[in-house]
């Protein structure tokens, strides 16, 4: 298989060098995924270079962080990102998916069938989940602020390990309104990435949340 230059093109624009075949399963999923867009709202990345860059940037530097055979929850997945290119670059972690609106899901369900990844895909939500299911790791990406993310997890946290936050320049402004509101009491958070988010001068970050007192693995 002929991987896209577009595609190659925006990757090494990013620094990004992945093998041959995950380059090809990153291009396979890619291509279902625009595909499914057309009748589901799934993704306003359609073409290779904001895949390449803006969704490929966000999930090679969670890869980097994950500590090895990690269980992981894709929380608000949507159209797959970024735990389905997660589970191709990484295939180490155990990777879920939870997506709340069931039509969504049920693409979600077709993709990762049709390219034999083996990924768990819940039509429920992750606050759902918790009360039956453990997580080591769970990442969050584009699926509402900070207060309303520690909110949801509140009464979970005895299920999850941590949380991975993809977050844009606003941060500082939700880390200072989640502390407002209370919802980070009893909680711990760090920045363990930045980096500079393509064609602006904006700095995309990665925030740690764990349950204070509570040992986090590093990778």
């Amino acid at each position: 298989m002929t991987v896209e230059p577009e595609f190659l093109q925006a990757l090494a624009q990013e620094k990004i060098s992945l093998p041959d075949d995950q380059l090809e399963g990153l291009q396979d999923y890619t291509r279902l995924m625009w595909e499914w867009n057309e009748k589901v709202n799934l993704t306003r990345h359609t073409t290779w270079q904001l895949f390449g860059t803006r969704d490929m940037l966000d999930v090679t530097q969670l890869a980097n962080i994950i500590p090895d055979d990690h269980e992981v929850l894709d929380l608000g997945s949507g159209g797959g990102v970024p735990g389905i290119p997660l589970s191709i670059v990484r295939p180490d972690l155990q990777v879920s998916l939870a997506e709340s609106v069931g039509k969504k899901a049920q693409v979600l369900n077709d993709i990762v069938s049709e390219l034999n990844l083996p990924i768990t895909v819940y039509a429920a939500r992750a606050e759902d989940l918790l009360h039956d299911l453990r997580f080591d790791t769970i990442v969050v990406r584009a699926v509402g602020s900070l207060r309303k993310l520690c909110t949801w997890l509140e009464p979970h946290w005895a299920s999850i390990g941590q949380v991975l936050a993809v977050k844009g320049p606003k941060w500082v402004e939700e880390r200072n309104e989640a502390r407002h509101h209370g919802v980070m009491k009893g909680l711990q958070l760090r920045k363990v990435a930045s980096y500079q988010m393509p064609e602006t001068e904006n700095e995309g970050v990665i925030l740690q949340i764990w349950k204070h007192g509570v040992p986090v693995v590093r990778k």
